[in-house]
């Protein structure tokens, strides 16, 4: 079973690059998609054998979330249960029958770490929401989780620290997470490897490498034993990110 996750910086932008080429050869099972930037009606996507589900947030042109499936969920939730949390379209759950599918934009601390303390509770609220799921099916989490967790997972650790996306704090939280029965299937199969899934469109810093890995394909320990492989898909362009890949036998 493949699965793919993508953050596209605006789908509308995304598929005037080549975004629907670039899904149709991957293939796979379930397309998760982080901040469309969309609403309802804005932009007509379809593919053959698809179903897709949309999270839209109500400001216009922000965030939002979209996962297509070549499977019939059993059923499907948008947010996480939290008002505070639901009015920006950052989670959509498919529940299936082995698994439960989380894709997730995680809220960025911005500039200035003025959101640094929502993201805090952000984090706690949504760990608990993966820890209910965890206690009836093995949980896939997918998504830009707006969190370097370790200094190999950036390219400028020292210059960075404290920035958003690299403070002491967000990084706790994702350990945190980890220690509540998940694991990072990247960094589980590759502990020593550097790839990237971010790059500033600053400073010409896809060219020079000089990236973030910020997407994740995190899963419940229990399915340890059927991660095939999880890739970074480093050579697809449309975006500041580039997809993640997750390769499952059946679950």
């Amino acid at each position: 079973m493949k699965l793919i996750s993508w953050n596209v910086n605006g789908l509308r932008a995304c598929e005037g690059k080549g975004f629907s080429d670039i899904f149709r050869q991957m293939d796979a099972d379930f397309f998760c998609l982080q901040e469309t930037k969309m609403q309802a009606g804005q932009l007509d996507l379809q593919f053959p054998g698809y179903q897709s589900y949309w999270n839209y947030a109500e400001k216009k042109g922000y965030s939002g979330t979209a996962i297509f499936t070549k499977h019939q969920p059993l059923s499907v939730a948008y947010g996480i249960g939290i008002d505070e949390h639901d009015h920006e379209g950052r989670v959509i759950t498919l529940e299936m029958a082995g698994f439960y599918l989380v894709c997730c934009y995680t809220p960025n601390s911005q500039d200035g770490l003025r959101r640094l303390d929502y993201r805090m509770t952000w984090e706690d609220d949504f760990r608990a929401y993966l820890m209910r799921l965890d206690q009836q099916k093995p949980v896939i989490l997918c998504g830009d989780l707006n969190v370097a967790h370790e200094e190999i997972d950036l390219k400028n650790p020292k210059s960075n620290r404290q920035n958003a996306g690299f403070t002491d704090q967000e990084r706790q939280q994702f350990t945190n997470l980890l220690a509540s029965g998940f694991l990072d299937s990247y960094r589980t199969l590759y502990p020593d490897r550097v790839e990237y899934s971010w790059w500033s469109y600053r400073f010409q810093a896809r060219q020079k490498n000089a990236g973030w890995r910020i997407d994740y394909f995190v899963c419940s320990e229990r399915l340890r034993p059927r991660i095939a492989d999880a890739r970074i898909l480093t050579d697809v362009y449309g975006s500041d990110h580039c997809p993640v890949e997750l390769l499952l036998t059946d679950v």
